[in-house]
């Protein structure tokens, strides 16, 4: 057996050696971990540096003299020392059972219905329920203050309701570009489900609207040529479609560098196109699913003739599954594109 600690919480776990080298997700804080090759052994001339006996505890690790069990005091002698130490962390990892890892090497669904899987989790689906409904319960509180307000305020109640919404929107959509550059980065790291993280109470709303200018800020330096080529020109001649290309191919390598860096440097055209090269073929499929996906989201979506809430639902949740491949592409080439995170 292999024992060890998470490096992200120091939650316990053990695994059969079969599974060293692998990558997997800590029970406890689902953050991505890889199973360290070869068992902690704890040597004699480590025991040397670890053990203080006339402070009472171990300088360099989370175990200290008081956890180890009477029977397992250590003893003067050194190698001794080690036994004990060892046997007595042993102990303390009985509880821990084997399937504690989740391993991340052995999704038996094919990719693409994993990938469509995504939004599938308790925080996915909350967020899937607030993003849609509070623009909805906002609405409403907009036209009750404007009943109230009208009649004696007149024309000044476009004004003040206009002003409240504006806030809210920035306020709203900035968290939505929160969540979804959070989705991105925890798919970077290996998982395969919504983050479950909810709000953070330490995060301001500048914190909030600093990440939806980093998202903008990507998008307009892709899509943002063909935007004013279309307004000054008007017309869908070739340097149009080619304009057009070039926004829709570079667009997911500038939005996953800019929400992994989380900075407008990481926008460096060089970077981006070096990062391109070094996983090319790859980089074409992540193209061609934004392609299909976004070209759902955006054309195909908007002419179904229903009701505007489920469309909203299914934009919101492919959404989810497009930050997700993102991640997910830097997940299984970040050692080709080499970024250094």
């Amino acid at each position: 057996m292999i024992r060890f600690r998470c490096e992200h919480c120091g939650h316990k776990l053990s695994v059969p050696d079969e599974h060293k080298g692998k990558r997997g997700k800590c029970p406890k804080c689902k953050n991505t971990l890889i199973v360290p090759e070869e068992k902690a052994a704890i040597s004699a001339p480590q025991i040397n540096h670890l053990v203080d006996l006339k402070n009472g505890f171990l300088s360099d690790s989370t175990l200290t003299l008081k956890d180890v069990p009477e029977e397992y005091k250590l003893s003067d002698e050194p190698v001794a020392q080690a036994n004990d130490l060892e046997r007595a962390i042993e102990k303390e990892h009985e509880s821990v059972k084997t399937e504690d890892i989740e391993s991340l090497d052995e999704c038996k669904l094919p990719w693409i219905i994993d990938t469509f899987l995504y939004p599938i989790s308790a925080s996915g689906m909350v967020h899937l329920a607030i993003f849609v409904i509070v623009p909805l319960l906002f609405g409403l509180f907009i036209r009750s203050i404007e009943y109230i307000l009208r009649p004696s305020l007149g024309m000044a109640t476009a004004e003040i309701t206009e002003s409240v919404t504006i806030i809210f929107c920035v306020i709203f959509y900035s968290y939505v570009c929160y969540y979804v550059a959070d989705c991105v980065i925890n798919s970077a790291k290996g998982q395969r489900r919504a983050s479950e993280s909810m709000m953070p109470s330490t995060i301001s709303i500048g914190d909030f609207i600093s990440q939806a200018f980093i998202i903008i800020g990507c998008a307009a330096v892709c899509v943002s040529p063909v935007l004013l080529y279309s307004v000054l020109i008007k017309r869908n001649d070739l340097w149009f479609w080619i304009m057009s290309a070039y926004g829709i191919f570079f667009l997911p390598m500038s939005l996953l560098r800019g929400i992994m860096f989380d900075t407008f440097d990481a926008l460096n055209p060089i970077e981006i196109i070096r990062s391109i090269g070094r996983a090319f073929l790859p980089y074409c499929g992540l193209v061609l699913f934004f392609v299909v996906v976004g070209g759902l989201v955006r054309v195909a979506l908007p002419k179904v003739p229903i009701w505007n809430f489920p469309k909203k639902i299914v934009e919101y949740y492919l959404i989810f599954v497009l930050a997700h491949r993102l991640g997910w592409f830097y997940w299984w080439y970040k050692d080709k594109i080499d970024w250094g995170l």
